[in-house]
Order: structure tokens, then sequence, then C-alpha cells
């Protein structure tokens, strides 16, 4: 295959997250985002010894997989879903195949499945949607990347994965500001206003958050409380508890605070998992499908096991909600998260839960436990995309513990952590998948790891 070229081919499988192995006379290429059983038209964009790598032009021929009828008319020009046109229970045997090849390069996985997710529509509790324009110089777009561009956007407005009050929410903020020719930031040159909406959901108690955020270059006479009554105005099915206005002048395109008021009603929703209550702000971390974390929680405290009277490490903790569910008979939880606002949240969440036992720190991993006086009976891992640092989990695995469990939000992420950690003596007792992203390439994977015994002479 030579690079330029252009050629056609079925897909044979597609490994993780989004990367098809696709079959044709002149050899095989890995192209992004086909379906097992597509037929393919792509260019090639790069051949290094033998390794041919592809973008894909056209679907020539649907996989018989494909068998959805109603889907988003944006699908395959946004970036977010990979298999809306594929029935669930394919997804899941896809994805499934996938975290088990993963997992058989470095262990025996003793994988039990892949657990789907309660609901596969409406299940995304939080989106955060770009302003921009769909070409260049072209009318104000609000919605989400177009797939492989980081400046084009695509007005989501008739998303499945969200309810229809995000739907809703998306469409008259994109009207109001395009009535009043409010120009969107331009990522090149630093200038211009609107940025980014978010729009938060707390499922169980069905409480809507909103979130504006701007740069602070405000255009003269310009009224947010006017855009905030558009919003109140809506007719929605959940509650509307608030609608904030945050400004934010980072240079690159993360969503963050340089300051944050409050327009109308409250900072914070509140969510409910296994019992337990969970306020969430602006932007603290929340697992994104409320369902699917029951599912995915009930599942770490299976393989965790018996907690009674023991020492609890919780790192990467976020919120806390792992160790609050851990903490009801356990001695002591130490949660250990990077981020100062979940570390708040988490404090705030254990005192309203009642749980006096748990302590979280806000600090990295890898500099946090040098700091702590306790030594854990147990420990809980769930790291961000990109897995631990080498020298933190040297850290965690000179503890010695004799049981630990890794959940983890990419797979690839957590193969190459176990090849560490299986050295260090520890070894997959159990493992298994939970989908918490219907129609996309991702997923939740949850391992428990046991210390071997040592043989003594």
């Amino acid at each position: 295959m030579k690079k330029g070229q252009i050629y056609e081919g079925t897909v044979e499988k597609v490994k993780f997250p989004n990367k098809a192995v696709v079959v044709c006379e002149d050899g095989t290429a890995v192209v992004k985002n086909a379906i097992p059983g597509q037929r393919i038209c792509f260019a090639v964009s790069k051949n290094r010894n033998g390794k041919a790598e592809g973008r894909l032009l056209a679907v020539i021929e649907k996989s018989p997989l494909e068998r959805v009828p109603d889907i988003c008319p944006q699908f395959g020009i946004c970036g977010g879903c990979l298999y809306q046109s594929v029935p669930y229970e394919e997804q899941l045997k896809i994805k499934e195949a996938q975290v088990r090849e993963l997992l058989e390069t470095v262990c025996e996985p003793h994988y039990e499945g892949l657990l789907g997710s309660p609901i596969t529509e409406g299940y995304r509790n939080k989106m955060e949607y770009t302003f921009g324009d769909e070409y260049k110089d072209g009318p104000l777009t609000l919605g989400l990347h177009k797939r492989g561009s980081f400046h084009d956007i695509v007005l989501a407005d008739a998303c499945h994965i969200v309810t229809e009050d995000y739907r809703k929410i998306l469409r008259a903020t994109q009207v109001h500001f395009a009535e009043r020719n409010v120009p969107f930031y331009h990522t090149y040159t630093h200038e211009g206003y609107l940025r980014h909406l978010v729009v938060r959901r707390a499922a169980k108690t069905q409480q809507l958050l909103v979130n504006l955020v701007t740069s602070s270059q405000e255009p003269e006479g310009l009224d947010l409380t006017a855009w905030a009554s558009c919003v109140r105005s809506l007719e929605l099915s959940d509650n509307l508890v608030g609608i904030l206005h945050t400004t934010n002048d980072s240079l690159s395109d993360v969503v963050q605070a340089d300051a944050m008021e409050v327009l109308w009603g409250e900072a914070s929703i509140t969510e409910e998992l296994l019992g337990l209550r969970f306020h969430i702000s602006p932007f603290s971390f929340f697992q994104t499908n409320s369902y699917g974390a029951e599912v995915l929680y009930a599942k770490a405290r299976e393989f965790v096991g018996e907690t009674k009277d023991k020492v609890i490490f919780d790192l990467y903790s976020g919120t806390g909600t792992i160790a609050q569910m851990l903490a009801p008979v356990a001695k002591k939880v130490i949660g250990v998260e990077i981020v100062e606002e979940a570390v708040e949240a988490a404090r705030e969440n254990a005192l309203a839960n009642g749980l006096a036992n748990c302590d979280f720190i806000a600090g990295d991993v890898l500099k946090v436990l040098d700091t702590v006086e306790e030594k854990p009976d147990l420990i809980v891992l769930d790291p961000p995309r990109d897995g631990i640092h080498p020298k933190a989990l040297a850290k965690i695995l000179a503890y010695g513990v004799k049981r630990m469990v890794y959940i983890s939000c990419k797979p690839t992420s957590l193969v190459r952590d176990l090849e560490m950690i299986q050295a260090a003596g520890y070894e997959v007792k159990r493992s298994a998948g939970v989908d918490m992203f219907v129609n996309t390439g991702n997923l939740e994977t949850i391992c428990l790891l046991e210390k071997k015994e040592e043989i003594t002479t």
C-alpha cells in the first residue's frame, strides 16, 4: 500500500477504541471510525514497516450489523457516536471482544463479560457544547466538534444520547445569541465572546444546571439576564435549578472558570447513587451516566469484598463516590484527588451522608502518599484515562496490600499498568467491563488484583 493512494476493503474487526482492521487485495490497514462488516473506501495516510494506516473517505456498503433505522442526522459527521446504527446487543459483543483481546495480551483475565447500561438513550448527564461555525465565516452554531476537526462545529439539536431538555436548551441558546449577532470565541485569534454551553443533569432527582461559558470580551449592551429568562421560559421535563455564567480567558479550549456568577437559582445539583446523595458543582467530576455508574460501583463493591474494620485508600477519588460506598463498615477511608474542587465536594458529600470516617486529601497521589501515616489494608484505583504514573504506581505497590481493585476508563492504559502490577507479584483474579458510553467506542473496565502467596521453603 502506498501513501496517498485510495483503496477499498472490508472491515474485519474493530480494536479498542475505534481502530478498524480493513482487509483489501493489497493488504491490511487500520482505519478509524468504521464498523465491522462495512465495505469502505479509504486513503492511506502512512505506511511504516508494512503497517498501513488510512483515513475513512466513504462507506460503500453498510455492515450487516447496521439494523437501527432511527439514527441521528449528524451520525458519522459529529465526533461522538460510533455504533449508533448497530443494535445495542451487538455493540456489547463488539466491545466485550475488544476488552477480552486486550487483557489476554498480558494475563489470564478471568473475564466475566460486559455489563450494559440500564438505559441506552438520553443517558448522558453532562454535555459541553461549543460555539463556533460549521464552516469558515458561517453563521453561529452551537453543538459538538465535527469528526476529525478541532474547529468546525456541528449543530447537535437531534442528539440521541441526551434528553429532549438538552436539545431545547441548546436550540434556544443558539437562536438567542444568533439573533443578537453575538460573536463566538476564535481559538486562533483569541477574540470573541461565546465559548461553551455546559448542561448537567441529575437523572435520579431530575435536576438541571445550565452554565454559559464566555470570555471576558463582553459585547457592549449585552444582557445575559435576557438569555437566562429565555432558558427559564422553556417547557422542560426536568426541574431547572440554576443558570450560571462562567468567565474563561484561557487560551486553550478547556472549560475552566476564572470567575463564575449565578444568574438565577442554585450553583449545584444533587444526584443519588446506591442510596447515597452527592452534590455536583459546575466543574466537579461525576460519572456521565448515572444509571451506568450504579452498575459500575455495585460491581466495584462486589470485587472489593469484605471491608469491615479495614483502612481503605481510594486513589484518584474524584468527588469521593467510591469511598463513601465503602465507608459504612470500614475503619477508615482515605481519598486522594488532585482537583481541589472535587475534594471539597467529597468532604461536603461525606458530611451530608453522615460518614465521619472519610478523609479526603487534595494533591497528586505521587506526593500525597509520602505524607499519609496510615497504611492501607485495601486499595481502590480509579485513575484518569492515561492511567497511573509509573513512579506513583511503584509507591502504591510498595504497600504490598493483599487486594487492589483497579477501575479504568481506558483499557489500553490498564493493560500497560497491569504489566508493572503483575511484575510486583499480583495476579488478576476477576475482571469485567461496564458500558457507560452507549453508541460510542468507550467503556469502563474493572479488575480485582490479589497478591500471590509467597512460597517458603
